[in-house]
C-alpha cells in the first residue's frame, strides 16, 4: 500500500538531472542569434543543455582544444602526480612549436605553474607542450591519454591528434560544439583553474614576458571566468565562455566563426540570454512530509527514509512557486531491509509536467526478527523487571 502527498513548495528538491528545458538529444533551437557554424549554451552545474545551433557538427577546434590538455594537467596535479611547484625542461619538441608561444629554448626551465598560468592566459603552445610530456613522459602518450578522456567523458564526435590544436598537418583533429561544453564543464569542476583563466595581464621572467588574456570578456564580461579561445584558418575564430551570476553558471560555445567580433558577441548573446532567463536555487527537503515506513517482522518497528542530500538545481526564472512535489512511499516493507534500498520516490514537477525524481533509501540494514531474537528480547524484558 502507498500513500502520496502533493504540495506546493516554494524551490525544486534534489536532482542532477531535471529535463525541463532543452536538452541534448532534442536541442536545435535558437532563440538568439549567433553568428557561428555551431553553438552552444549549457548549464555548468547540471550539464542542461539551453540551445543550440548544429551541436554535433565535427569542426576544428583550433587552441581550444587546450580546454583537454588544461583538465588532464589539472587532474595530475590534484592527484598528487605533479604539483604546481614541479620544475619543467623545455623539449627540443616544445620549443619548435609555432603560433603563440612563449619562446621557451631548449634546456630552459620554468615551474609547471609558470606554464599552466603561460597556456591558459596566453594559449602558448611551446608551454602546452612542455606541460604534456611532463605529465605522460610524451606528446604522443599525452595525445592517446587526451583520447581517452574524451571517451570517458562523452565526448563522442571528437578525435584529438595533437594537445595545441594546431591544425595545418591535420586533417581529423575535429570536435563538436556539444563535446567542448562537456570536457569545459569537467574542467571547471577543478576550482583552481579559475586562478588562471580570470588573469588578463600578468607576466613571467620577473616581468620581461608580458602575457595578456586572449579572451576579452574577462575584462569586459561581469562574471566572466574563463575560459578559452582558438583561431587558424581553417578553424576559424573559435571560443568556449563561461561566466557566474547569481549562483548560475554557464558555458557558452561557438565554433567557425569569420572573425573575432562575432565570437565574443555571440558568447555574450547567449550567456544574457541564459542569464535573464535561468536562475539556480539550492532548495532544502521538507522533512515533515517523509513519514516513517513500518517494519513488518523486523528487529525495529519502522525506519525513516533517507533524504538525498540537496544540490543545485537551475529552474527557469518565475517558475518557483509553480512546482509541485509529490511523494510516494511505502506504507510498510517487510524485513530484512536493506541499506540502501528504496522505499519510496519524490517526484517533481512544473505545470503538470514532470521535471525529475530521486528515491527515498533505508539509512541502515534491518534485521528480521527470529524465534531466537525474541527468545532473547522477552528474556531482557524480564530480567529488567
Amino acid at each position: 500500500m502507498k500513500k502520496t502527498i502533493s504540495v506546493f513548495v516554494s524551490v525544486l528538491l534534489f536532482l542532477n538531472l531535471f529535463t525541463f528545458g532543452v536538452n541534448a538529444k532534442d536541442s536545435g533551437t535558437m532563440p538568439v542569434k549567433v553568428t557561428a557554424k555551431a553553438a552552444i549554451l549549457m548549464d555548468q552545474t547540471t550539464g542542461k543543455v539551453l540551445m543550440s545551433m548544429n551541436q554535433d557538427e565535427r569542426l576544428y577546434p583550433a587552441s581550444v582544444t587546450k580546454i583537454m590538455t588544461m583538465l588532464l594537467v589539472a587532474e595530475a596535479i590534484d592527484d598528487g602526480k605533479i604539483s604546481m611547484d614541479d620544475t619543467v625542461t623545455a623539449s627540443a619538441n616544445a620549443v619548435k612549436k609555432g603560433g603563440s608561444q612563449i619562446w621557451l629554448k631548449e634546456g630552459e626551465t620554468m615551474s609547471v605553474k609558470e606554464l599552466y598560468k603561460a597556456m591558459a592566459v596566453y594559449s602558448a603552445n611551446d608551454a602546452c607542450t612542455a606541460l604534456a610530456e611532463t605529465v605522460s613522459g610524451s606528446e604522443e602518450s599525452f595525445i592517446n591519454l587526451m583520447n581517452e578522456r574524451a571517451s570517458q567523458l562523452g565526448m563522442r564526435n571528437t578525435h584529438f591528434e595533437n594537445c595545441t590544436g594546431l591544425d595545418d598537418t591535420t586533417d581529423n583533429h575535429l570536435t563538436t560544439a556539444y563535446d567542448i561544453a562537456l570536457m569545459a564543464r569537467e574542467l571547471m569542476t577543478h576550482k583552481f583553474v579559475t586562478d588562471f583563466t580570470t588573469i588578463w595581464m600578468d607576466s613571467l621572467r620577473n616581468g620581461a614576458t608580458e602575457l595578456v588574456n586572449t579572451n576579452k570578456l574577462v575584462r569586459f564580461y561581469q562574471g566572466c571566468t574563463g575560459l578559452k579561445t582558438g583561431t587558424t584558418s581553417k578553424a576559424g575564430c573559435c571560443l568556449c565562455a563561461t561566466a557566474t551570476r547569481d549562483g548560475t553558471s554557464l558555458i557558452a560555445v561557438v565554433l567557425g566563426c569569420s572573425n573575432s567580433t562575432d565570437r565574443f558577441e555571440g558568447a555574450k548573446t547567449m550567456l544574457n540570454y541564459g542569464f535573464a532567463n535561468w536562475s539556480t536555487v539550492t532548495p532544502q527537503p521538507d522533512m515533515s512530509l517523509i513519514t516513517d515506513v513500518n517494519v513488518i517482522m523486523g528487529e525495529e518497528k519502522s525506519i525513516t527514509p533517507k533524504v538525498p542530500e540537496s544540490t543545485a538545481l537551475l529552474i527557469p526564472k518565475g517558475k518557483e512557486k509553480d512546482i509541485v512535489q509529490d511523494i510516494e512511499l511505502a506504507a510498510s516493507v517487510e524485513a530484512p531491509v536493506e541499506i540502501n534500498q528504496v522505499l519510496g520516490t519524490v517526484r517533481m514537477s512544473i505545470d503538470g509536467e514532470e521535471i525529475g525524481s530521486y528515491p527515498l533509501t533505508s539509512p541502515r540494514y534491518i534485521e528480521r526478527i527470529t524465534v531466537k531474537s525474541v527468545i532473547i528480547s522477552l528474556l531482557k524484558s524480564l530480567c529488567g523487571k
